[in-house]
């Protein structure tokens, strides 16, 4: 690694809308998260019936489950495409596109008629509204983290991209208050409001995206004319590897979440461990605790690095599968909540922040929003069915199924860290830590009065000599 290599992440102290891009990109990914998590809520309690009435409730809830599963499917189809153009056009072009499809999809499902209305053309409207909600998710991540990331101050993406991270946690959190609310409204009203109001937040987040600056390496990478024609294949070509790396990376956290938190919440339903009402009360606990946590964790990245966090994290989750279950199956409302905490804020959140730094720091500028891309929407497809999966897994072997799924999702996700390069290591923050020191040198000198030489600022050296100024990096 080099002082070169790390100014392809953008500006060394960052640019002076850092912040700011990075609250406007998790803004979006609050949005775009209550409207895609909210669905697979919705599934787990009233899908099934709503739906697919005429199946037993173990099968309404599979054909639920599927239905959530076909959005994820098609959220790679997303990342491609916003990938390309995120590389092509633009990183903000991306993030206004995304929502405004992702938010009138949503809308649409609080509108949409059910079985009892008109029949089997209720869950094909349903299916295809979800593929557009998964198109538009798929898009949404590579805009907001790349755009984010490459404002951010090198010694900081970890926490500037944790910050967008926790987006996620906070959009989980409003979409399970407004279900904890809309429990009581009655029949149908009690799914269609949360997907309803939902255009209220889209309208706020647009007016919050659309002054949000583009990426300053993107800019210089189409200034250099370094635009690459198919930055997908590219990636592929060049970066096969990392991709599949950061689909294992991936798996540990998005098909952990789908055991962990939405198979749960059926699981918890279904076998009368956990009302509804204490089952969203703990979803809303863990989530409230998950935003704080998502960007504790990203920061802490910054401090010891990518990889070591992931290592840590994937390994307790590897043994946490089984006693996650042991604990809920209790039946106390408190053990429900700390299963909940521990398997969203630490085993979810923890990987989740690592992420926001780690995969763009995987891939070449020119192609840095496809290759993460791919890499994060690929692995969607994997969580997308799990908790398909993992109802047929209890089917078969009882809650030791899920339980087994969910260490082995993790142990994927720990063998993919090991095989993963560091890219914010010793050396790296050595290097950060030289150019920032540079810079300030620098501003010292510009700093100096009009009728003091350079003589007056020059760095003693051990024989008593002066030298000239270090060289500065911009």
């Amino acid at each position: 690694m080099s002082v070169d290599a790390l100014k392809m992440r953008g500006p060394v102290r960052g640019t002076k809308d850092a912040k700011r891009v990075a609250i406007g990109s998790s803004v979006g990914a609050v949005i775009e998260t209550y409207d895609f998590i909210g669905f697979g809520t919705a599934a787990a309690l009233y899908f099934g019936t709503a739906f697919f009435p005429g199946s037993s409730s173990v099968a309404g809830t599979l054909l639920a489950f599927a239905t959530l599963g076909v959005g994820f499917a098609a959220r790679p189809i997303g990342g491609i495409i916003g990938g390309h153009l995120g590389d092509r056009v633009g990183r903000k072009p991306v993030l206004v596109a995304s929502l405004i499809t992702m938010g009138l999809a949503t809308f649409v499902i609080g509108l949409l008629p059910t079985y009892a209305q008109i029949g089997v053309i209720a869950p094909i409207l349903l299916v295809t509204v979800r593929i557009i909600q998964g198109i538009a998710f798929g898009a949404e991540w590579g805009g907001a983290i790349m755009i984010s990331y490459e404002h951010a101050p090198w010694k900081k993406k970890g926490q500037f991209t944790g910050i967008v991270q926790a987006g996620f946690p906070v959009g989980l959190l409003l979409a399970n208050l407004v279900f904890l609310v809309s429990v009581h409204l009655p029949g149908d009203w009690a799914w269609r409001v949360p997907f309803l109001a939902s255009i209220v937040l889209v309208i706020v987040g647009l007016i919050i995206r659309s002054k949000v600056p583009e990426s300053p390496v993107f800019e210089d990478v189409k200034n250099d004319g370094d635009i690459v024609k198919s930055p997908v294949t590219e990636a592929i070509k060049h970066d096969w590897r990392n991709i599949l790396r950061g689909i294992g990376l991936r798996i540990a956290e998005t098909a952990g979440y789908a055991v962990s938190i939405t198979y749960m919440i059926s699981y918890l339903h279904t076998e009368n461990l956990a009302s509804k009402s204490e089952t969203l009360t703990a979803l809303c606990i863990a989530s409230g605790i998950g935003i704080v946590a998502t960007m504790a964790w990203g920061a802490l990245t910054d401090h010891i690095g990518r990889r070591t966090l992931y290592l840590a994290v994937c390994a307790f989750a590897v043994l946490f599968g089984i006693p996650m279950f042991l604990l809920v199956n209790t039946g106390f409302f408190f053990l429900v909540i700390a299963t909940f905490v521990i398997s969203y804020a630490l085993c979810q959140n923890a990987l989740a922040g690592t992420q926001g730094a780690w995969f763009p720091e995987l891939f070449d500028a020119a192609r840095r929003a496809s290759g993460a891309s791919l890499a994060y929407q690929i692995s969607a497809m994997v969580s997308g069915f799990t908790p398909f999966i993992t109802t047929l897994l209890f089917l078969w072997m009882g809650w030791w199924g899920p339980a087994l799924l969910f260490t082995t999702y993790a142990l994927i996700g720990l063998l993919a860290a090991i095989s993963t390069t560091e890219t914010w290591g010793p050396t790296e923050r050595r290097l950060a830590d030289r150019a920032l020191a540079e810079l300030d040198a620098a501003d010292e000198l510009d700093s100096r009065p009009a009728h003091m030489d350079d003589a007056t600022f020059a760095t003693p050296t051990t024989s008593g000599t002066t030298a000239a100024p270090r060289p500065v990096i911009h």
